[in-house]
């Protein structure tokens, strides 16, 4: 049996940061491995502008560079929207019935979990939920059992070190011809220069 570890998002672009986190999961939390799920259009981001699926398949195949610990899952991206995270777990769990499946979310989507959609199915589908903390994360962990019981027994913290790198602010610098290419990996860096990827802010 194997344990897997979701690490869901838009990825525009990937970064360091994002690779420092899958990687601390990995070890941490004792993974086969990272499956870094590609988000199509994330229902919390409805009417923002997205690079292109197929321009963010390459990123991120272009991050994680051929390392065995991470692999790109498009699950999200064989079904029509709104993609939450509920059903992919649904459609996962269907897949992969014998393998242990670990929900990797920040402390504030933890925070939040409680508004997610079907909050508490998503709980009981979830085999464990990777927690990345900041230490501006603000847990109430009495509301949160209370809200969703049982969330508590399932969440296994991840100590990282903390990267202040976030994906908006990067397409911000590159749209304003700021110094980036040192928070990226040097593919992906090569395939926003050949596409000209966020060149407009």
């Amino acid at each position: 049996m194997a344990r897997y570890g979701i690490f869901g998002g838009t990825f525009d672009p990937p970064h360091f940061g994002h690779l420092i986190l899958a990687a601390e999961a990995h070890y941490q939390l004792r993974l086969d491995q990272v499956w870094w799920l590609l988000t199509p259009q994330p229902p919390h981001k409805q009417g923002q502008r997205v690079t292109p699926l197929g321009v963010r398949a390459q990123l991120v195949s272009a991050a994680i560079n051929h390392d065995p610990a991470f692999a790109l899952s498009l699950v999200e991206a064989e079904r029509p929207g709104p993609h939450y995270a509920v059903d992919t777990l649904r459609v996962l769990r269907r897949r992969y019935p014998h393998d242990t499946l670990v929900y990797l979310m920040g402390g504030d989507s933890l925070a939040a979990l409680p508004t997610w959609h079907q909050a508490a199915d998503f709980v009981a589908l979830a085999h464990e939920i990777g927690v990345m903390r900041r230490p501006s994360d603000r847990l109430d962990w009495q509301a949160l059992e209370q809200a969703l019981p049982g969330l508590r027994a399932k969440v296994r913290i991840i100590e990282a070190p903390l990267l202040e790198i976030a994906a908006h602010e990067l397409r911000a610098r590159i749209a304003q011809g700021r110094p980036y290419r040192y928070y990226l990996p040097r593919p992906v860096v090569a395939l926003i220069e050949t596409y000209g990827l966020y060149r407009e802010a």
